[in-house]
């Protein structure tokens, strides 16, 4: 049995474009993803990486996988796995990660669907947590300009 999807709506008063850019741009990426940036073609097809500091100094992969879906300020999708810091079975170990934007009067419609999870797959409960952060994040810093503290 797969896990169920994890699914996570915001209204970002933002405009698309720099929802975009906050999950894309490294200085933003920075401030969401735990100090990683996203290094990518974006190409279908393509391999991508969240890198940043971790238990492999600087350059620590926290996350990989295949991008799926790449159009620019409206949808993103990718294959997931752990760094092979985090699990010895990391390539064995994969979720899906889709991001659509939509414009809602003038705000942002942001919504995260994480699914497709292997079966017992150890990292479900943390990102099932870890995703209100990061996400409370997002909308804070494109309606604010800056994140919030979360004494990480």
């Amino acid at each position: 049995m797969r896990e169920i999807p994890l699914k996570y709506e915001f209204y970002i008063k933002a405009t698309p474009e720099q929802v975009w850019n906050a999950l894309f741009v490294p200085e933003n990426t920075r401030k969401l993803f735990f100090g990683c940036v996203l290094e990518s073609t974006f190409e279908i097809g393509s391999r991508y990486a969240y890198i940043g500091p971790g238990a492999e100094g600087d350059e620590t992969v926290h996350v990989y996988g295949e991008v799926l879906t790449y159009e620019p300020y409206k949808t993103f999708s990718c294959t997931e796995h752990a760094g092979p810091s985090y699990r010895d079975n990391h390539a064995e170990l994969e979720s899906r990660m889709t991001f659509n934007l939509e414009t809602v009067g003038q705000c942002t419609k942001f919504t995260l669907i994480n699914d497709e999870w292997t079966e017992g797959h150890p990292s479900y409960d943390s990102t099932q947590n870890s995703w209100w952060m990061i996400l409370s994040n997002l909308k804070t810093l494109c309606e604010t300009g800056e994140t919030m503290d979360f004494g990480w």
